[in-house]
């Protein structure tokens, strides 16, 4: 009895150490079959844009509007700073733009009086060259009266000074009309000058206006903020990172795959894509692009292979692929989750 037990022992033993021996070559031939037809890797993670939103001005923080992971929308007002002083630097500049444009009133008028007086010293040199002629041709008449002795000398010297005093007022009238011509060119600079000072004054307005827009932040894109790193009635300085958008519908991954195993990559192939959170998910991708360098020549301060000693490394080439339909997996999907990338041969 004892040596049946014992010999039942030993054919149990054989059996289960074959049965193991049967399920190890199994498992080991389709491991191996599944690594000669198929090219892995777990150095990959899901990857999307990630937009900092930062401060354009300087200012205190006066509002905030949402919370830490919020979803938001393009063009939200996320936060507001406290815009007061810049209001009361917008109505002075305003106040002073009126003042301004007063005083280009003043200048335009002053202009357009300077032109009328201008036409009445034409008119005044008219008239006064009309005199000129009527006592010129006066003496030259009373000339042939003394020469005939019709005229006395006194009645001549008295046409002479008309003539004398007829010519001087001429040229007065003409250095008048001289001194308002250039008084004219000195005013139309004065308007000139109030114009520019005018433009120069409305764009100082304009930067006001755009730095008050600057108090209310908005979201440049849409997406869920992540952690906020500012506060109510925080000062912060213009280009404060305060916290930053993750863009939540547009994913991709990205895997660092060995130099040796480029042969089977290329643009537009499947691939099967493994979310170490969430193994079950069937998720297929594409191949969208391969990296024209290593990932090494990315890092600061890359490998120099020509100097000192030289060890080979294999290096890893990044590779983007597309998700498929990623919309049915976005409530799974999260930037930085590691994945596990299987292509075929």
């Amino acid at each position: 009895m004892e040596q049946q037990k014992q010999q039942k022992k030993g054919i149990l033993k054989k059996v289960i150490i074959g049965i193991v021996l049967v399920i190890a070559l199994y498992f080991g031939f389709k491991k191996i079959n599944f690594s000669l037809t198929h090219e892995t890797t777990d150095n990959a993670q899901i990857e999307t844009t990630i937009v900092p939103v930062l401060t354009r001005i300087s200012g205190y923080v006066k509002n905030i509007t949402v919370k830490d992971y919020d979803s938001i929308q393009q063009q939200q007002v996320v936060v507001e700073l406290d815009d007061a002083e810049l209001q009361a630097i917008l109505a002075e500049q305003k106040a002073d733009l009126l003042q301004s444009n007063a005083d280009l009133a003043n200048a335009v008028a002053q202009l357009e009086n300077a032109t009328l007086s201008l036409k009445n010293n034409k008119g005044v040199i008219d008239l006064k060259t009309i005199r000129q002629k009527k006592v010129i041709s006066d003496l030259q008449r009373d000339q042939n009266l003394y020469k005939e002795q019709a005229l006395t000398k006194k009645q001549l010297d008295e046409s002479e000074y008309q003539v004398a005093s007829a010519n001087q007022e001429v040229l007065n009238a003409q250095t008048e009309f001289a001194t308002a011509n250039n008084k004219i060119a000195v005013l139309k600079e004065n308007v000139n000058r109030a114009n520019a000072l005018i433009q120069m004054k409305q764009a100082k307005i304009d930067e006001t206006l755009l730095k008050i827009s600057y108090t209310k932040i908005t979201a440049p894109i849409n997406g869920k903020i992540g952690k906020k790193n500012i506060s109510v009635g925080q000062f912060v300085q213009a280009g404060t990172p305060m916290f930053s958008i993750v863009n939540d519908s547009s994913y991709w991954v990205v895997a660092n795959f060995k130099e040796s195993q480029l042969a089977s990559l290329v643009e537009g192939k499947k691939v099967k894509i493994r979310i170490d959170a969430f193994p079950d998910l069937a998720i297929t991708g594409t191949i969208a692009s391969l990296s024209d360098a290593t990932g090494a020549k990315f890092s600061l301060l890359p490998p120099d292979n020509s100097s000192g000693n030289f060890i080979k490394v294999t290096q890893r080439i990044p590779v983007k692929i597309s998700i498929d339909n990623q919309t049915a997996f976005k409530n799974k999907l999260r930037a930085g989750m590691s994945v596990f990338i299987t292509v075929d041969k």
